[in-house]
């Protein structure tokens, strides 16, 4: 491929772990690319219950619009061009997850979430639960909002305008029963 000045790619695999031993980290996986010569890259690894890898490599920057089974592990790059976005992890999404998501999905127009374990605060970080203790995440392009696989915590977390504000959601897609608990029965 003598041609090939340029090749973007985005590589997702899940994989059982054999050997609970071993884990590669990010890099591990970025060493087998720089070695090479190839240094715009990133990557995120995530290990779940010593017996599942979910594993994402792609290039910098990152040109695809879509993104799926992303955790609590996201890189400090900036995704731009993602606009459809499926969060997955078995750890919980906190108020500090969501804020860094804003920064890194800019564009973000469509995001499913997945998770059913809501966050448990320590003994000192009781007062985080109920206070407006953090900034007000924005997500000015999101127009859609998947929570049909979550605890009622992340409802109350998105529909709370002093934790989330939404200005163009026009898709809500939640459970009856989160929804009525979240408002109070409708009340609020």
């Amino acid at each position: 491929m003598p041609r090939l000045h340029t090749f973007t790619f985005y590589f997702a695999s899940e994989n059982a772990i054999v050997d609970s031993v071993i884990h590669l980290s990010n890099t591990d996986i970025e060493r087998t690319f720089t070695d090479r010569g190839y240094q715009h890259m990133g990557c995120m690894v995530d290990y779940f219950a010593s017996i599942r890898m979910m594993c994402h490599v792609f290039s910098l920057p990152f040109k695809f619009a879509r993104l799926k089974d992303i955790t609590n592990n996201i890189p400090n790059i900036i995704f731009d061009s993602v606009t459809h976005l499926k969060l997955w992890d078995e750890d919980p999404f906190k108020h500090e997850f969501f804020v860094r998501l804003q920064r890194a999905f800019p564009f973000l127009k469509s995001l499913s979430i997945w998770n059913i374990q809501p966050p448990f605060f320590r003994c000192h970080e009781y007062h985080f639960r109920d206070k407006d203790w953090c900034s007000i995440v924005e997500y000015p392009h999101l127009i859609s909002l998947d929570l049909n696989e979550t605890r009622s915590y992340y409802v109350e977390h998105f529909l709370n305008e002093t934790k989330t504000h939404l200005p163009h959601l026009i898709e809500l897609k939640i459970r009856y029963e989160d929804l009525k608990t979240v408002t109070n029965n409708f009340t609020r």
